[in-house]
């Protein structure tokens, strides 16, 4: 018996014997796949190597139930997940599965795109295309916004140049904060979006996955507030009880000693 094929039994048995996974559905589990996906991406960064291949493992589960539970409604098996992904990576990838021309080509700049283009009006519901389709509802905002500027510069709607972006970025802060002074809550939300597009799209200009750059923040605003949190408890004292001050060069020091 393969591994895989054992995975898929411990499934069905779960499916079959336990009360809580039988009750699941595709709704009630997708949160956990998504939670799963993001435990990978937090392993990696923190290079926890041997704690990755347990993160893999439980992803793979998520893919695993949902295919289990596709199954039991007729809808299509694990094979016919497995059978897609190897038909998808073919197709995408002519350069290393094409004729002999093509790989002889190499990869050519902007395929990729192109060819999943063509997979979205494939796929299309004979509506008017938007260069903008298939670009998932549930992506954390920063991402989709990632995408979302991504396409619409592939149509030419961008500009030339960071100097747009940042003229841009200056528009919306000029705009926030006149909505700070004057606006309510509603508007202040909404120029605050705008900002935070603003900087999507700067991200974008500099190749940068803005993702993974506020992650990086988070983690290094964790570690240096963890520091002053010990630096100034050690006295015995709570930060509360700290003026800005003492708090601020507490926070320089943390700054410095961290990387």
């Amino acid at each position: 018996m393969s591994d895989i094929q054992k995975l898929l039994d411990v499934m069905v048995a779960l499916r079959r014997d336990c009360p809580w996974d039988r009750a699941q559905t595709f709704a009630s589990i997708a949160p956990y796949t998504v939670e799963e996906a993001y435990e990978v991406a937090d392993v990696i960064a923190r290079e926890d190597w041997a704690g990755l291949t347990g993160e893999l493992g439980d992803l793979l589960f998520q893919v695993v139930f949902h295919a289990r539970m596709a199954e039991e409604a007729g809808l299509f098996r694990f094979d016919d997940v497995v059978e897609a992904i190897c038909d998808k990576m073919v197709r995408r990838h002519p350069h290393v599965f094409g004729s002999a021309e093509e790989r002889a080509a190499g990869p050519a700049a902007g395929s990729w795109d192109r060819i999943k283009a063509r997979e979205r009006a494939a796929a299309g519901d004979g509506g008017p295309d938007s260069a903008l389709d298939g670009i998932a509802q549930a992506l954390p905002a920063l991402s989709r916004a990632a995408k979302l500027g991504k396409r619409a510069s592939a149509e030419g709607f961008d500009w030339p140049d960071r100097a747009g972006v940042n003229a841009k970025i200056d528009e919306e802060l000029t705009e926030l904060r006149d909505a700070c002074q004057n606006g309510d809550a509603a508007e202040r939300r909404h120029e605050l979006g705008d900002v935070l597009f603003s900087v999507v799209n700067m991200a974008r200009h500099l190749d940068i996955d803005p993702e993974q750059a506020l992650a990086e923040a988070n983690r290094r605003f964790e570690q240096r507030f963890r520091a002053v949190e010990q630096q100034l408890t050690a006295e015995g004292r709570r930060l509360a009880d700290h003026d800005l001050e003492t708090l601020e060069a507490a926070w320089q020091t943390a700054k410095q000693n961290s990387s």
